[in-house]
């Protein structure tokens, strides 16, 4: 059984350690000895504030990296390097705390491992070699993934002796709360979730001597006391000793915040806090899925990536003081999520830290135990790794990049993740269409101005908006409208707002208005938005550009009975376009070729049209005067149009209708 806090393979690998907090030794040797005295002071000196290290012999390393399969040590010397490490140790200066030996196997092959937490004793100095004879004494450090001497007057020494009277407070013992406080049954989870050998039932756990082991406790056996990390992940209800140590989130209907939707909070140990965060926040968002219902393509894109959400509400949770009484706040607008924590960012690190591509310094996070949990139990990443996994998840997702803020005094942190564009597009969308749904039209055309103005240059809301305001005769404001948006200098999906905008001066009977506007429509990418700017042609009287649109759909186009209906009408207009007393035979040829061609669009329609009553009436009343314009047999024209009249008995135009003549 392993007495290690974590699994030895993920510790080999740095999946759950930072590997600037491991150093491997391939052998033992004097020389190795000193090395690993003068690397156990460094670490319980925790300059870099990760809360101490591990160090592992029997594994060559190159790169920083483990070299697998390990060289190993011979399983006969485990003990004596134990008793040989145990005895140096006392040689530490003031003394630290007994470093944890555990030996293990690794592919067969015996391996010792030292854990050495940070020390609430620091600075310590260790002797620079440990053979017989006096040995001279010096402060060591950790900076990156070497051990370094700190010099008398240096720039170490000094940052070690500011950083000495400081214990982080995760790490402080609690004097004031029993052991018995702490859950048998979340400490058991917790120990089963990272896999680590300590795991045992709730009801067999021995809780002091497994906290002891883990660190998480402190003072001599009677008078030992949990840590604050350990009451933050191992009881119930750590606001009990943490005011505060909750997360508040708040929905708003608005940008503004001022039309509140909703309010949670979520409270327990931190990793169910999270947990709970980011299932509530999954069940809001899910999956976007964009798509067209005359089209067999989608877009599909998550409001907020999850790996990004995460990152920033495991931050929040990690950096965030748990002495001042302020929850975690996440305020969700329609189209940003902002996650804030107090207070800011501790010292050392600036606005500039938190842009793309910037390197983060190696300033000590407030809270070193709570991010070595939240890592082992994988909810958190290693060191420095969290932001560029926001920012390239949402670059993936297609999203705008996060922005971090806090003020000079550093009372708050707040990220800012803005939701995907296309989310904000279909949700503001969706309100406006339910108000106008409900009939209360002016506040779904209010909630689209609104929209517009965050994102003015948002095809999908600007068409939707015309649309609205032609529909209610509001024609120059939607031309207006049409206007602002050509003048905007980013355009999302511009064809979407020529289209709309022509649309509404055919509706309104403006044919030239919507000529000039059709002059000038971007070419939209998708078929069936094709379809539908070849159907406004058609309106407009430019039938020989809506026939080349209609040709340009394609395939799909076979597949859209209201497209390919409206396709076949422009063919038989071009064919009566071109009907003459006296026409050459290249001239009858084209014309016959258009009807046949429409005959065949006829007869697919009606075969896509069943059920769609209006739709096969006018189909087939349309093949009756294609047939005619052929000249095909008077039975056969007569038999479509009494189809149509059986359809739609009630419509004049098919029973006045009389052939013309070819």
């Amino acid at each position: 059984m392993s007495l290690l806090p974590v699994r030895l393979e993920d510790l080999v690998h740095a999946r759950t350690v930072e590997s600037v907090r491991i150093d491997f030794k391939a052998t033992w040797s004097e020389p190795i000895r000193d090395a690993v005295i003068r690397t156990i002071a460094a670490f319980a000196n925790d300059l870099q504030g990760l809360n101490g290290g591990y160090i592992v012999l029997g594994i060559e390393e190159q790169g920083g990296a483990a070299i697998l399969p390990p060289r190993g040590l011979a399983e006969t010397n485990l003990e004596a390097i134990q008793k040989e490490i145990q005895g140096n140790c006392n040689r530490i200066r003031p003394p630290i705390a007994p470093p944890l030996l555990v030996p293990e196997t690794l592919d067969g092959k015996s391996v010792l491992v030292i854990y050495v937490p940070a020390s609430d004793a620091r600075p310590h100095e260790a002797p620079e070699h440990c053979g017989k004879g006096g040995a001279s004494y010096h402060y060591y450090v950790r900076v990156g993934p070497e051990t370094k001497e700190a010099p008398t007057g240096g720039p170490l020494l000094k940052q070690l002796m500011e950083l000495s009277p400081r214990v982080p407070f995760d790490q402080r013992r609690r004097t004031d709360v029993p052991l018995s406080a702490v859950s048998p049954r979340l400490l058991a989870e917790f120990l089963r979730q990272v896999g680590s050998d300590l795991a045992a039932s709730a009801d067999t756990m021995d809780v002091r001597d497994t906290l002891r082991r883990l660190r998480l406790s402190g003072g001599t056996n009677g008078g030992e006391s949990p840590r604050n990390a350990a009451l933050l992940f191992f009881t119930e209800d750590p606001e009990e000793y943490f005011p505060g140590c909750r997360v508040e989130l708040a929905e708003f209907h608005d940008d503004a915040g001022g039309d509140l939707l909703e309010t949670r909070t979520f409270r327990g140990p931190l990793p169910r806090q999270l947990q709970q965060v980011m299932d509530y926040l999954g069940s809001l968002q899910g999956e976007v899925l964009n798509k067209d219902s005359r089209e067999l393509r989608a877009s599909r894109f998550l409001a907020y990536p999850t790996k990004a959400l995460r990152e920033a509400v495991v931050n929040a949770l990690y950096h965030r003081s748990y002495e001042d009484g302020h929850p975690t706040r996440l305020a969700l607008y329609p189209d940003r999520l902002e996650i804030t924590s107090y207070p800011g960012p501790v010292a050392g690190l600036e606005k500039s830290s938190f842009g793309r591509g910037a390197r983060l310094p190696p300033v000590p996070p407030r809270n070193p135990r709570v991010g070595e949990l939240l890592k082992a139990a994988r909810l958190a990443e290693t060191w420095h790794t969290g932001l560029p996994k926001i920012y390239l998840s949402m670059e993936e997702n297609g999203s705008p990049s996060p922005t971090f803020d806090f003020d000079d005094q550093r009372t708050y942190f707040c990220v800012t993740l803005p939701a995907h564009p296309g989310y904000v597009t279909l949700h503001a969308q969706r309100q406006s269409a339910t108000f106008w749904l409900q009939g209360d039209r002016p506040a779904a055309v209010r909630h689209l101005r609104g929209a517009l103005q965050r994102a003015p240059g948002t095809g999908p809301l600007a068409a939707q908006l015309i649309e609205y305001l032609a529909s209610t005769g509001e024609l120059l404001e939607a031309r207006q409208v049409f206007t602002r948006f050509e003048q905007s200098s980013h355009r999302q999906d511009p064809h979407l707002v020529y289209l709309a905008m022509a649309k509404a001066y055919l509706d309104n009977h403006q044919a030239e208005d919507a000529t000039d506007v059709l002059h000038n429509v971007p070419t939209p990418p998708r078929p069936a938005q094709l379809a539908d700017l070849a159907i406004l042609l058609k309106r407009s009287g430019d039938l020989e550009r809506a026939h080349r649109m209609f040709k340009s759909v394609g395939e799909p186009l076979q597949h859209d009975a209201r497209a390919l209906h409206e396709f076949a009408q422009v063919k038989l207009l071009l064919a009566k376009k071109k009907r003459k007393s006296r026409p050459k035979p290249h001239e009858k040829a084209a014309r016959t070729a258009l009807l046949r061609e429409a005959t065949d669009s006829l007869e697919r329609v009606i075969a896509l049209a069943a059920g769609q009553k209006t739709r096969l009436a006018w189909a087939w009343f349309d093949l009756a005067r294609t047939r005619a314009l052929l000249g095909l047999p008077t039975a056969s024209i007569e038999e479509a149009r009494q189809r149509a009249v059986e359809l739609l008995p009630g419509e004049d135009k098919f029973h006045a209708w009389r052939p013309d003549a070819p």
